[in-house]
C-alpha cells in the first residue's frame, strides 16, 4: 500500500489554465527572485547616498595611566618680591582623561549630494522596470511550453484515433484476405500504414513527456507530475485592444539614462567647493596640572582642491559618453519594438487566417475520406487512395488543433510585443 501511494503521488495528474502555469512561473522562479534582490539591493544603495547628506558625529576619549611622568611647567608662574621667579614644586602626574566630540553637517558640495540621490533613485526605479520587464519575459516562456504541451497533448489524441481505425482496417483486411477477398499486398500497405503510425505516437509521447518535465520543471512542481492543459484556453483570442505601448525594458532605459544624466552633474561638481558646518566639544583632565571643561566649539568651514579643476573634465566626459550611449541605444530599442510589434499583429491576423482555412480542410478532408470509402468498396478506387485520403485527413486535424494553440501564442506574444502582458493576464 506505501508503495502504490508512492507511485501515484509520483505521477499525480495536475491540471492547469495557462493563467494558473504563468502564476507559478512568478511566484517560483529563480529568475524572478534574482530581480526582486537586484531591486532590494538598488534600494539599499539609494538608501546609502542619502546618508551622505546627514551630518556626521563622532565621540571619542582616551584614559591613559601614566608612570613617574616628569613634568616641566613652560609656564610662567609668577616672580616674588626680589624679582627672582617663585613656583610651585613639579606636580605629581600619574593619569590623563580626554573627550571630545564633533558634528560635521554638509552645506554644500557642488550639488554632487543632489545629484548623486537623483541618480540613484533613477537607477532605483530602473531594476523595479528590469524586474517587471523580467516578468514579461517568463510569462511568455511559460505560455510557450504550455502551448507547446498542448499540441503535443492533441497529436497524441489524434494518432491514437487513427491507430485505432488503422488497426482495425487492419483486422479487416485480414478476413477479406482469408476469404479471398483481397490481395495481400493491400493487406501488407494497410500494417504499414499501421507501423508508421505507431512510430509516429511513440515519438509524440517522447516529444509530450520532454515538454512536460521542461515545465514541470521550470514551474517547480513535484518531479513526475503530469500537467493537464485545458482546452478551452485556446482558439480564438478576444480582439486585441488600441492600447499604448508601455514596453518595461524601454522604461528601465530612460530611468537609466536619467541617472547618468545626473552622473553629469556630479562629475561637474567638482568645480565647487564644498562648504560645512562644524562644532565641537572637548573635555580633558591631566592629573594636578590642567581641567577642561565645556569647551564648545562652532564655525563652518571650506575646502577646495585645486587638482578637481583639471581632473574633472576627463571625468565629465565619461559621464557624457555614457549618457550619450544610453540615448542612441534607446533610440534603437524604440525602432526593434516598433518592428516587433508590427511582426506580432501581422504574425496574429496570419493566425486567424490559417484557423479559417484548416477548418474548412478538415470538412473537405472529412468529406474526401467518405467518398474515396465509397469508391472503395466499390471497387472504383484502390488501396492506396484510401490510406492517403486518410493521412489526408489526420493531418488537416492536426493543422486545425495547431492553429487554434497558435492563435492564442500569436495573441499573447502581441501582448508581449506592446508590454501589456501580464497586465491582461492578471
Amino acid at each position: 500500500m506505501v508503495l502504490t501511494a508512492g507511485l501515484t503521488y509520483a505521477q499525480q495528474t495536475k491540471p492547469l489554465s495557462i493563467e494558473d502555469a504563468v502564476k507559478l512561473a512568478l511566484e517560483n522562479s529563480t529568475e524572478i527572485k534574482i530581480s526582486d534582490s537586484n531591486v532590494r539591493t538598488a534600494e539599499s544603495e539609494l538608501n546609502v547616498i542619502k546618508n551622505n547628506q546627514y551630518p556626521d558625529f563622532n565621540i571619542s576619549g582616551q584614559y591613559m595611566y601614566l608612570t613617574n611622568a616628569n613634568i616641566d611647567l613652560k609656564l610662567a608662574t609668577g616672580q616674588d618680591t626680589a624679582g627672582e621667579e617663585s613656583g610651585g614644586g613639579t606636580p605629581d602626574v600619574n593619569q590623563l582623561m580626554f573627550g571630545m566630540a564633533t558634528v560635521q553637517m554638509p552645506i554644500f558640495s557642488g550639488f554632487s549630494i543632489s545629484n548623486s540621490i537623483k541618480a540613484g533613485k533613477s537607477n532605483y526605479e530602473a531594476e523595479v522596470l528590469n524586474a517587471k520587464n523580467e516578468k514579461e519575459n517568463i510569462a511568455l516562456m511559460t505560455i510557450n511550453g504550455y502551448i507547446n504541451l498542448y499540441k503535443a497533448t492533441k497529436t497524441i489524441e489524434l494518432l491514437n484515433e487513427n491507430l485505432k481505425s488503422a488497426h482495425q482496417r487492419v483486422v479487416d483486411f485480414t478476413n477479406m484476405e482469408n476469404n479471398g477477398l483481397l490481395a495481400k499486398n493491400d493487406r501488407l500497405k494497410a500494417e504499414l500504414q499501421e507501423a508508421n503510425f505507431e512510430i509516429a505516437l511513440e515519438e509524440a509521447k517522447k516529444n509530450k513527456h520532454i515538454i512536460n518535465y521542461q515545465l514541470v520543471t521550470f514551474l517547480k512542481l513535484p518531479e513526475g507530475t503530469t500537467i493537464e492543459t485545458t482546452e478551452n484556453t485556446f482558439g480564438i483570442a478576444e480582439n486585441n485592444p488600441d492600447v499604448q505601448t508601455s514596453r518595461y525594458d524601454i522604461q528601465a532605459m530612460e530611468m537609466q539614462l536619467k541617472a547618468a544624466e545626473s552622473q553629469v552633474k556630479v562629475a561637474k561638481g567638482k568645480y565647487y567647493p564644498s562648504i560645512f558646518f562644524s562644532g565641537g566639544y572637548i573635555a580633558a583632565d591631566v592629573q594636578n596640572v590642567v581641567a577642561i571643561n565645556n569647551a564648545v566649539n562652532v564655525g563652518v568651514g571650506i575646502s577646495y582642491n585645486i587638482a578637481d579643476i583639471f581632473k574633472a573634465k576627463s571625468d565629465i566626459k565619461v559621464a557624457k559618453s555614457r549618457a550619450s550611449s544610453l540615448a542612441y541605444a534607446i533610440e534603437q530599442a524604440n525602432d526593434n519594438v516598433k518592428i516587433q510589434i508590427e511582426n506580432a499583429e501581422q504574425n496574429y491576423q496570419l493566425a486567424l487566417k490559417k484557423l479559417n482555412v484548416y477548418t474548412k480542410s478538415v470538412e473537405q478532408a472529412v468529406e474526401n475520406y467518405r467518398i474515396v470509402k465509397d469508391k472503395y468498396d466499390n471497387g472504383l478506387v484502390d488501396t492506396n487512395d484510401l490510406l492517403e485520403a486518410d493521412v489526408q485527413q489526420l493531418q488537416t486535424k492536426l493543422d486545425l488543433e495547431i492553429a487554434k494553440a497558435d492563435i492564442t501564442k500569436a495573441y499573447y506574444e502581441l501582448l508581449n510585443a506592446q508590454g501589456q502582458l501580464t497586465a491582461k493576464l492578471n
